[in-house]
């Protein structure tokens, strides 16, 4: 019992720390709506669980959050098993997301790239893909100041160095955004 109280005072410290980013939270979001708005797409990148994270938000873009609306166009670029594995053998695993978006991004389309550590090769690879096109770029990362966080146009660190917390608080800062954008949206039709 002591060790489940122990932990659970540990998230609930590291979540009351969360509104710290909420002016970056709001920053994201914004872009965001412009970027749909101007007729672009979302798209989400990151490994491991950031890759589930990456899945689980182009899913509520796509069919809905809590408001009834059209879907909203968004990738998560890990959902392609075929693509991953042929970039990865045919040219490197660091160039996976960022062959994809070659593809698939466009000028005013946002990349959003989920890593913990702020240092995963292939979403910073992906990050100077979406540079070059012209793309809007949001990084959610750990409290360090990372490569991620750095080259982002928008970085939200959630305050932890712990990966758990970190990954909690991914998710919760991507609900946050899907809520804002749904609401603003709406609002505006």
């Amino acid at each position: 019992m002591r060790e489940a109280l122990d932990l659970t005072k540990a998230a609930v410290a590291a979540f009351s720390r969360l509104e710290e980013v909420a002016p970056a939270i709001d920053a994201a979001a914004s872009a965001m709506i412009a970027c749909l708005k101007g007729g672009g797409k979302i798209f989400f990148c990151g490994n491991g669980g950031s890759a589930a994270d990456s899945i689980h938000l182009a899913a509520e873009f796509l069919g809905r959050f809590k408001l009834e609306r059209d879907p909203l166009p968004a990738v998560a670029l890990v959902d392609n098993l075929s693509a991953i594995t042929a970039i990865a053998n045919d040219y490197d695993y660091k160039d996976t997301f960022a062959r994809q978006f070659r593809g698939l991004g466009s000028k005013g389309d946002v990349l959003t790239g989920i890593s913990t550590s702020g240092k995963s090769l292939n979403v910073i690879e992906a990050f100077r893909a979406a540079k070059e096109i012209g793309a809007t770029t949001i990084a959610l990362t750990g409290a360090k100041e990372s490569p991620l966080s750095e080259m982002a146009d928008i970085a939200i660190m959630a305050p932890s160095a712990e990966t758990p917390r970190i990954q909690e608080m991914h998710i919760a800062v991507g609900h946050i955004i899907c809520e804002i954008a749904e609401k603003r949206l709406a609002r505006e039709k």
